[in-house]
């Protein structure tokens, strides 16, 4: 499974460490093999420049080092932006937009035949045949 950033953000603002964060993934899931696309890096980089206290952010850097260190990360592929690219022309042609975060977090699990993780389905409903698991 890919995990969304709402998660991992969820997690670090709780105080988890990856490790423990990973080792609820495994309670509740047993042993999936778990991802996290380059964008979901960007969103967590941009979430640690923008706190406002030295502490807090070098915290969120060493968390994203961490979590970079512990699992992998999946690149946008031509294949990836392609689809990315269609999708949200063909949304935008039905009146839909969707961020490109989402759409490309979500395309990169489709692509790897793996689901999604996150805290809200809404984000991820307009990508077809997308498995999208509710943590």
């Amino acid at each position: 499974m890919i995990l969304d950033s709402d998660y991992l953000i969820a997690g670090e603002r709780q105080g988890l460490s990856v490790l423990q964060i990973l080792e609820r993934i495994e309670a509740a899931f047993g042993g999936v093999d778990l991802g996290i696309s380059v964008v979901t890096v960007a969103e967590l980089m941009h979430g640690a420049y923008r706190a406002k206290e030295q502490a807090r952010q070098q915290r969120r850097l060493n968390f994203i080092d961490r979590l970079c260190m512990d699992i992998p990360v999946y690149p946008v592929t031509l294949g990836i932006a392609r689809l990315v690219g269609r999708l949200e022309g063909e949304l935008a042609n039905r009146g839909f937009t969707m961020a490109f975060e989402d759409l490309a977090v979500g395309v990169t699990a489709l692509q790897l035949g793996f689901g999604v993780a996150t805290m809200n389905r809404k984000h991820y409903e307009l990508i077809p045949d997308l498995n999208i698991i509710s943590i």
